[in-house]
């Protein structure tokens, strides 16, 4: 029992060794971003807010090393972390400020013992909260704002105060198995904030509204358990993180920016460098960058989420009746599907689309057909081998119909490999659709949309570099975001490992 411990023990202090060494490669990594952008080579100046960043930024690398190795040196001489190292997490947690998600996130790891889900549901619920807060702000330097700015910050800044909060007492109150009952009443009023697309209140609500009413010790455990495995994939909790904060930085947009910046043209400022008034500089029309990233993540995002559910409800539907029937039902399906599969899906794609017209439906419809047999096929498989399981065979002798036991037995469990899919090819979604909108067959040229902005911005590579660097930057971060947290589920679900 006591080497049973002590390895229980020596993979928690080595997960919080393993977090700093993640979180000063990924410091390291942006200091050197923030020093080669903190020179205007064009104009043979330096910026002096980006220098500020690199200094604070390549400051917090060295102090996360220092306390790297305060931590190795608790593990070889008390094999638990003393509180003096603890404490050194706090200052930590001011770096989310200036943005460095993964030092504070390590800082609020590190100051306390008791990390239960709660808690970093709670902690991340924060961090999101406060970078909503801290890109909405920049929109102080422009010329005006929307009338619901004031109003829509100040119920930020509230949510931020609430979700610390809410973490100070987790980790005071809370277990890995218990919450006390006057959570209850919080668990329950931290769903409402799910409106503003922080999916972090959500999971963090119904966690505390299940350990504070005792509900079932199976299902709860098996709840913690699948939680439990994603939050110890670091790169998995960082892709939720940013999907969650786009998320929600796309749901809360329209009221704290204006939407006139991003479509509208103005002469007077064609292609400016960026400033506190346009952070991200302005385009050949004079328009906002840093706004149109913005409003273009909700096209990404919408686009990228229905492509993927709707072939997944239609693909998961041909697949259950197609694996559960076989036969002659399982050969019309599938062939027809592997017709619709032989031909390439970005190929399809542009002919549905010159034949019915660009814009964000027929985008949506197009990337949607082509996905269709991948989903078909996933789902034909797990139904195949679930439909010889005992509970089905029971189900048939209890007098069910092949619809209730197609949908209400077998589907439910084949939806892990579903989920996992899916989450993976969100990515490739969002990567069909700025491709398409690059080539002029996606979104229309006007609106904003990732792959609208990259286009504009490759025809100023060397001149104005920024205007593809920023959206491109945008892209391949959600969809590495997507990739990693696609994994860290996959491993969370794959049943071997359970």
């Amino acid at each position: 029992m006591k080497f049973i411990s002590d390895v229980k023990l020596l993979l928690k202090i080595t997960q919080e060794y393993v977090n700093a060494q993640f979180t000063i490669a990924f410091s390291a990594i942006f200091s050197l971003l923030f020093l080669l952008y903190s020179f205007n080579f064009s104009e043979g100046v330096w910026r002096p807010y980006i220098v500020v960043f690199f200094a604070i930024y390549i400051g917090t690398t060295i102090y996360v090393w220092l306390t790297s190795l305060l931590i190795k040196k608790d593990l070889a001489k008390h094999r638990e972390l003393t509180k003096r190292t603890r404490l050194l997490g706090i200052p930590l947690i001011l770096t989310i400020f200036v943005g460095n998600v993964f030092a504070a996130g390590f800082g609020f790891m590190l100051a306390t013992k008791n990390k239960t889900a709660e808690y970093t549901f709670a902690v991340y619920a924060f961090m999101t909260q406060i970078f909503i807060i801290l890109i909405s702000g920049f929109n102080l330097f422009k010329p005006y704002v929307v009338d619901t700015f004031v109003l829509a910050m100040g119920g930020f800044i509230l949510l931020a105060l609430l979700y610390l909060a809410a973490a100070v007492l987790i980790a005071k109150f809370v277990t890995v198995d218990t919450a006390p009952k006057w959570m209850l009443p919080l668990g329950i009023f931290l769903l409402i904030p799910t409106l503003t697309g922080n999916f972090f209140s959500l999971l963090l609500g119904i966690t505390l509204i299940r350990n504070a009413r005792n509900a079932d010790p199976s299902a709860v455990e098996k709840w913690q358990k699948t939680w439990n495995k994603i939050l110890r994939n670091t790169m998995a909790v960082f892709g939720l993180f940013f999907i969650v904060f786009m998320f929600s930085l796309s749901v809360v947009s329209s009221w704290t920016f204006d939407y006139d910046f991003a479509v509208e043209n103005n002469y007077a400022v064609l292609l400016q460098t960026p400033t506190l008034e346009y952070p991200l500089g302005t385009d050949n029309f004079g328009r906002d960058l840093f706004s149109r990233i913005v409003f273009g993540a909700q096209i990404s995002l919408i686009v990228g989420f229905c492509a993927t559910i709707i072939p997944a409800i239609i693909g998961g539907a041909l697949g259950a009746i197609s694996g559960y029937y076989g036969k002659n039902t399982d050969n019309i399906i599938m062939r027809a599907l592997d017709i619709l599969y032989a031909i390439p899906g970005i190929l399809l794609a542009i002919a549905i689309i010159a034949a019915f017209g660009a814009n964000t439906t027929n985008l949506i419809i197009a990337l949607s057909v082509g996905a269709i047999p991948t989903y078909a096929r996933t789902m034909r498989a797990n139904v195949l081998q679930i439909s010889n399981y005992e509970f089905v065979e029971s189900a048939r002798a209890l007098g069910a119909n092949d619809r209730s036991i197609i949908f209400k037995h077998i589907v439910p469990n084949a939806l892990a490999p579903m989920i996992v899919k899916a989450t993976l090819t969100i990515g490739g979604a969002v990567i069909s659709t700025s491709s398409l909108s690059f080539l002029g067959l996606g979104i229309e040229p006007h609106i904003p949309e990732w792959g609208n902005i990259l286009k504009v911005g490759s025809t100023y590579l060397e001149s104005h570099s920024y205007l593809a660097i920023f959206p491109g930057l945008c892209i391949m971060l959600l969809v590495l975001s997507f990739n990693f947290f696609g994994d860290g589920l996959r491993d969370a679900l794959d049943p071997k490992s359970n």
